[in-house]
């Protein structure tokens, strides 16, 4: 159902991956559009929380999974457009690299392409390589290179870290430096980021949705200031009022580490706290740095060259990691 349609009311776009920490800003901001949204989720009972974000009926929630195409197909048809936000930090049973960013975003890809669905977003990752060392990078780029293989049209965005209320890396490390005297730097905290508000990645999507950004490109998306990992720690512990020593930790001692807390993991059952989780992969993602190319700002490939004045680290961090501090939300901070 390609065919434009004259109000977004009129259109209807299903979400892959629409209850998790992008995707329900993504929602969010489709119904702010106007637009109707369909879900896709593996469980749907575990999506009401959405529907306050909309009006009566312009949210539903549908069951899919990736591994099932008739299941992927049945979420597609009749949407005007299919956002992908499907993605793994850490591979788990069945749920690995290959199943969920690789072949999984084949499956949502060549089912758009058999129902005619042209316009397609697809949520990617800077780093993204074939040739990395980095299983998770390299199976982005397999899915990156499946999506334009079945779908020419299709927009796929590359962030740097995301950031927000519910992100995985500012809230996960300010509960380490809650519970640990020190806090580790992997390979001395050089590793560079350029930290992506999760309301600007998904206001990108959402203009690709509607047809504002050029078919079938990559765009890379970092926020407004490059910061280093050393940066970024020192930070959290800053608006957490917490004094933590940051104690470099070589990437082969990270690598070991890493290895014994997969053993852990396992032997446990995947009970371990998820904020002392890490593997050998991640460890080899900190070894190249995490920014937007100058490639892509030079042929506008960015949040500037779309129009979007990027939201700082600063100006959002600070209003959810007040929960971290000694006192909460009651934690004074003196200035000067």
């Amino acid at each position: 159902m390609a065919n434009e349609l004259s109000l977004p009311s009129q259109q209807l776009v299903t979400v892959f991956g629409g209850s998790g920490f992008v995707g329900r800003h993504v929602v969010r901001a489709l119904v702010k559009r106007g637009y109707r949204v369909r879900v896709a989720v593996r469980r749907p009972d575990l999506a009401g929380f959405l529907q306050p974000l909309g009006t009566v009926g312009q949210i539903h929630a549908v069951q899919a999974n990736l591994r099932f195409p008739d299941s992927v197909a049945a979420a597609v048809k009749g949407s005007h457009a299919v956002i992908n936000l499907v993605g793994i930090l850490q591979e788990s049973g069945r749920q690995n690299f290959q199943s969920v960013q690789a072949r999984g975003a084949r499956a949502i890809a060549e089912a758009a392409a058999a129902l005619g669905v042209t316009r397609l977003v697809h949520v990617s990752a800077i780093g993204a390589a074939a040739d990395s060392r980095s299983a998770y990078a390299r199976s982005k780029a397999e899915g990156e290179q499946a999506v334009l293989a079945a779908v020419p049209g299709a927009v796929i965005l590359r962030p740097s870290i995301v950031f927000g209320p519910e992100d995985d890396f500012f809230n996960r490390f300010a509960a380490l430096a809650r519970m640990l005297p020190v806090l580790p730097l992997i390979g001395g905290g050089q590793t560079r980021f350029q930290p992506v508000f999760v309301g600007d990645l998904a206001e990108a999507a959402t203009r690709a949705v509607e047809g504002k950004l050029k078919p079938g490109t990559v765009y890379e998306l970092g926020g407004p200031e490059v910061k280093s990992f050393r940066d970024l720690l020192a930070y959290i512990c800053e608006v957490t009022g917490r004094n933590r020593p940051l104690v470099t930790l070589p990437f082969p001692v990270a690598r070991l580490q890493a290895r014994i807390f997969e053993i852990v993991d396992l032997l446990t059952l995947g009970l371990m706290p998820s904020a002392f989780r890490l593997t050998r992969d991640q460890v080899t993602l900190l070894e190249s740095d995490n920014i937007v190319s100058e490639a892509a700002k030079a042929e506008g490939r960015s949040f500037e060259g779309i129009g979007i004045a990027p939201t700082s680290v600063e100006a959002v961090v600070p209003s959810y990691l007040w929960r971290f501090r000694k006192t909460g939300q009651f934690d004074t901070q003196r200035a000067g």
